[in-house]
């Protein structure tokens, strides 16, 4: 199936190479461009695409902003910020605003690419920078306690800690030898065992009792 994508980014430059690189991909196409928030909302209404690749900062109507009021309509798509900024307030913003994802400029193309697959299919996902953003703001913890991820498996903590190192359902599943199927319900009990409902917690838990 084919991946409906507007792009929002005041910069035509980077329009043109986003619309290029996305466009090489088969699964992937690109229907619109938006040069400011406001348009990205009115374009993304009229359009219905699965996903909406925002910049944060634009005219009349940043990204963040932009995100959080597309994601508050009922039929939605999802949002991936693309930004070249990873500061811990932009990350956290973005992530509390719903968006699927949180992607540096100076990603590379074919990390990029991946990122707009899961993020069309409702996988959250952050790029490594980002990830370090979130662990560096993150309190430590004031004394050791028990690991809680001890109440995994083998198996469930393989695919907890391929997840925090940013790798999509599909990439799991190529790296232990399952099926993408496999590690989607391997995701639904890790959840459940350690309480967390996105793979941005998972990913926090998992790095801070390394």
């Amino acid at each position: 199936m084919t991946i409906r994508v507007i792009i929002a980014d005041d910069e035509s430059l980077m329009r043109s190479g986003l619309k290029l690189l996305l466009g090489a991909a088969t699964d992937i196409e690109v229907i619109a461009e938006a040069v400011d928030g406001v348009e990205a909302i009115d374009l993304a209404r009229r359009l219905s695409p699965d996903l909406v690749l925002m910049d944060i900062r634009m005219p009349r109507l940043d990204g963040l902003e932009a995100a959080q009021t597309l994601l508050s309509d009922p039929e939605h798509p999802q949002v991936l910020m693309l930004t070249a900024f990873g500061t811990d307030d932009f990350v956290h913003r973005a992530l509390q605003s719903g968006a699927a994802g949180y992607i540096l400029k100076d990603t590379p193309p074919e990390e990029l690419i991946n990122a707009v697959r899961a993020a069309a299919d409702g996988t959250r996902t952050l790029s490594a920078t980002a990830l370090a953003t979130l662990m560096s703001s993150r309190p430590t913890a004031s004394a050791p306690g028990r690991d809680p991820l001890a109440s995994l498996s083998t198996r469930e903590r393989e695919i907890a800690e391929a997840v925090a190192q940013g790798m999509t359902n599909a990439q799991v599943a190529r790296s232990l030898f399952v099926s993408a199927a496999t590690v989607k319900t391997h995701l639904a009990r890790i959840f459940d065992k350690l309480e967390v409902t996105s793979r941005v917690q998972l990913a926090l838990l998992v790095n801070s009792h390394r």
